[in-house]
């Protein structure tokens, strides 16, 4: 972490999920290689979808069990329609973790990067 980050917050809330989560869609859709998974393959409706997705994050972070829907399943719904291969995973990591570097900094932002490099693994080695 650079010393340009250092004025940065922690994690705290599911507002700050929300942020991340909103950040990260904004770059994802533009994304070349994993824009047409989240447009035109799973056809998110976002507004729809963060609330969701910032469920399961601040289940993982704060472990408020509000989060009810199974996220290898769903990604083995997408794997039928479109092969999810290794470089989708890598990218989205990257992607998710420098927004959470951009905008965060601390404990809860270390666990959600660690998390998240921990669900895409499992996830990748489930839709083997």
């Amino acid at each position: 972490m650079d010393e340009n980050n250092s004025h940065l917050k922690d994690i705290s809330s599911i507002q700050d999920i929300e942020y991340i989560i909103r950040e990260f869609y904004g770059k994802a859709i533009e994304d070349p290689a994993i824009g047409t998974f989240f447009t035109e393959i799973a056809r998110i409706d976002l507004e729809d979808h963060i609330p969701h997705i910032s469920s399961f994050w601040h289940q993982q972070l704060f472990y408020t069990g509000n989060y009810k829907k199974n996220v290898l399943q769903i990604h083995k719904d997408l794997h039928l329609k479109k092969s999810i291969t290794k470089i989708h995973f890598d990218t989205w990591l990257a992607l998710f973790t420098a927004t959470i570097d951009k905008n965060f900094r601390g404990q809860k932002s270390n666990l959600m990067k660690t998390r998240a490099l921990s669900i895409a693994t499992v996830i990748q080695i489930k839709l083997r």
